[in-house]
């Protein structure tokens, strides 16, 4: 017997519907590369960079923990922002890469149509846009506020290498805040089945 591709198609269509989960970390190693991605895109933006990046680290460590995971890209987009902070043409596609992936977040309150969002932010975003006309400038306002701290993903004003640090920091936090609620839902789920 083979393991399935990708492309096998006897395998059934997900269900959309679905509550997203998280395979068991030590199965990621095994994991296709949809599935890789799939599972990254759970937890980050989609970022073609972001994948780029991960999927060979995912492959080759093994992690504990969704946190030691996070904590590991965490370490290495730190690496590369420290890297990128020059001023020749090197630095400037590691900086292209660095800010595709903080870039990956959609502005708060942003329709998007031609953009894939995650779970999580797709549906922040529906809960966003149902906000009032006032809750609409705010939102304005705090994006121009948030594009003029970081640098590349907007305008930018300050010292910018530590900006982009805190981006990393901010995105993985957030990426490390869904894995512990995806995580939580699971085992809640797997009581209540329990239960049935």
């Amino acid at each position: 017997m083979t393991a399935p591709t990708d492309s096998d198609s006897s395998s059934p269509p997900l269900n959309p519907a679905a509550t997203p989960f998280l395979p068991a970390i030590a199965s990621l190693p095994t994991l296709s590369a949809a599935a890789l991605t799939a599972t990254l895109d759970l937890l980050f933006e989609p970022s073609p960079d972001l994948h780029a990046l991960a999927l060979p680290t995912v492959r080759t460590l093994s992690f504990a923990s969704y946190t030691d995971l996070i904590d590991t890209l965490r370490a290495q987009l730190l690496d590369i922002a420290d890297a990128v902070a020059g001023d020749d043409a090197e630095d400037e596609e590691g900086r292209r890469r660095l800010y595709g992936i903080l870039g990956s977040h959609p502005r708060l309150g942003e329709k998007r149509k031609e953009v894939v969002l995650s779970g999580f932010s797709a549906a922040e975003q529906r809960h966003l846009q149902q906000g009032k006309e006032e809750e609409e400038r705010e939102l304005a306002r705090l994006n121009r506020e948030y594009e003029e701290r970081f640098p590349g993903l907007r305008i930018a004003r300050g010292d910018v290498r530590e900006e982009e640090r805190e981006g990393i920091r901010a995105m993985c936090d957030i990426a490390a805040d869904r894995a512990s609620k995806l995580l939580q839902k699971s085992a809640e789920e797997a009581v209540e089945n329990g239960r049935s």
